[in-house]
């Protein structure tokens, strides 16, 4: 699957539980479309289904759904804390894989279209996909709820998209767009105070100058006795789901009011849990490929994605090399210097590797006699064909360390995990291109052994692997030296600065031969 957008529609009904299972059975009627999660809210009196599949597909899946929900949900008999404007109160298309968000907004004005010609619903485009800027935010369309969208309706500047100039009778309007992924995440409020939690909400919302990227609202919870402050995080990198917890419990405990428990609605990307797994668990230089899934992802989508080797004898060798150069060249931060480093120096130990396998140099002697080279063949191949693999490990670790340290750079300044991420992430960043230079060190060890051990005609390769060992050694200690530059912790300074002294004498003794 190739294009892959996902669908998260949002129905005014959480209390009766066959409409739900109407909606699920209308999207899982479609062919090509895989229903990820469903969600049902009582207090909220709201669901939430989340799909994806090619665009086409999801498209008539958000039609049918939406089709489903405007014959079963009576707005007129609707009562619920959450606020809505329709039936189907919001339809969002999401960008995954292989499509652009204009290819969602493109999508939205389709099936918006549709809406409003074959349901008689009045449509209004939001986020990505508005038509005028003063309805690009979702808060905007819902403002005073039905009564207030039907006033404003009489303005010609909110005549909608598409459908009717009047709310439909039972299914009120819709509001369809496309956007990024977003977190619905809720903190729940040891309190029946429902002023206090919209306070709270008003104080750490972005458009009160409060938290970037997140909005937020007060609701009761009667049924558990409890309020909430319900929020949408349009973008965790900016505001992590940790910061808006946080955020909240402070203002709580100010209040005097403990945090009851909070709750993800839908789904949530692997990388948010990360977040905020670092953060409360305070862990120290944590790899994200850490998670066991993450690293199976990782290792299984890099060998599907390995070259296939060209024939013995075929003339297209750089062909196998092209995909790497193309992106060592195509201006992003990665693969990089460091990526190359590790490169060049596995290229180094597979020439050693070669060497062996040409065997030493010929002998006149009996059998027994030269069994002893050949053993000695056999363990430094074995050795270098290792730091080989080692090294060729290191071409995708070096890429992801720096790419962790953009990730912390770029943390709100007020994020208080924002200086040991940096730090952490700097330290992984560091040691990467440390352990380069080590393998590539010890690679040339090996390959200087192996000059009188092999045929005279192999002696050149050795010294081009020479070179290539001295080039990955000076590279990986010119990558670790610049990132340690940006190092506050002194402690992991100090025991860096002794790695890299003991590398820069290795690498001069290299240089003296």
């Amino acid at each position: 699957m190739e294009r892959l957008v996902e669908c998260v529609p949002n129905f005014s009904e959480g209390r009766n539980r066959d409409t739900v299972r109407a909606l699920v059975a209308a999207v899982r009627a479609v062919r090509g479309v895989f229903l990820l999660d469903e969600e049902m809210d009582r207090d909220h009196h709201r669901s939430v289904l989340t799909f994806v599949g090619e665009p086409e597909p999801v498209a008539e899946a958000a039609f049918q759904a939406t089709r489903v929900a405007t014959g079963m949900i009576d707005l007129r008999q609707h009562q619920g804390a959450h606020p809505r404007v329709g039936a189907t109160d919001v339809v969002p298309f999401v960008p995954i894989r292989g499509v652009t968000m204009e290819d969602c907004a493109a999508l939205a004005r389709k099936v918006g279209k549709r809406i409003g010609e074959e349901l008689s619903i009045p449509v209004f485009l939001y986020e990505r996909a508005a038509s005028r800027p003063d309805r690009a935010s979702l808060e905007s369309i819902r403002l005073g709820g039905l009564e207030g969208l039907a006033s404003r309706m009489k303005d010609p500047a909110w005549v909608p998209d598409f459908g009717p100039r009047t709310l439909h009778q039972t299914a009120g309007a819709i509001v369809v767009g496309a956007r990024p992924p977003l977190i619905a995440y809720n903190v729940n409020l040891q309190t029946e105070d429902l002023a206090l939690a919209k306070a709270i909400a008003k104080t750490i919302r972005s458009s009160s100058g409060g938290l970037s990227s997140l909005k937020a609202i007060g609701v009761a919870l009667a049924s558990r006795r409890l309020v909430q402050v319900s929020m949408n995080l349009t973008n965790f990198e900016e505001t992590p789901i940790h910061v808006a917890f946080e955020a909240v419990r402070r203002e709580a405990e100010r209040a005097g009011v403990q945090v009851a428990g909070s709750e993800v609605i839908g789904l949530i990307p692997q990388k948010a849990l990360v977040q905020a797994s670092e953060f409360f668990l305070k862990l120290e230089r944590f790899d994200p490929t850490q998670v066991l899934e993450a690293r199976m992802d990782l290792v299984l989508t890099r060998e599907a994605r390995q070259p296939v080797v060209s024939p013995a004898g075929s003339d297209d060798l750089a062909a196998s090399v092209a995909g790497f150069l193309e992106r060592v060249s195509a201006g992003t931060p990665t693969p990089g210097g460091g990526s190359v480093a590790a490169l060049v120096g596995s290229l180094a130990a597979a020439l050693g590797v070669m060497a062996c396998g040409i065997g030493p140099p010929d002998q006149k002697k009996p059998a027994a006699a030269k069994s002893k080279p050949h053993a000695a063949l056999a363990v430094t191949e074995q050795c270098l064909r290792e730091i080989s693999e080692r090294l060729r490990g290191l071409i995708q670790a070096d890429a992801d360390a720096y790419t962790g340290v953009l990730e912390a750079y770029r943390l709100p300044k007020n994020d208080p995990a924002r200086l040991d991420r940096i730090s952490t992430s700097l330290h992984v960043a560091t040691e990467v291109p440390l352990e380069t230079a080590l393998l590539a060190s010890e690679a040339a060890s090996l390959l200087r052994s192996l000059i009188p051990l092999t045929k005279s005609s192999v002696a050149s390769d050795l010294k081009v692997g020479l070179c290539m060992a001295r080039a990955a050694i000076e590279g990986g200690i010119e990558n670790a030296t610049a990132n340690l530059k940006c190092q506050s912790n002194q402690r992991l300074m100090k025991n860096t600065e002794s790695k890299l002294k003991t590398m820069k004498q290795n690498l001069e003794e290299l240089k003296g031969l």
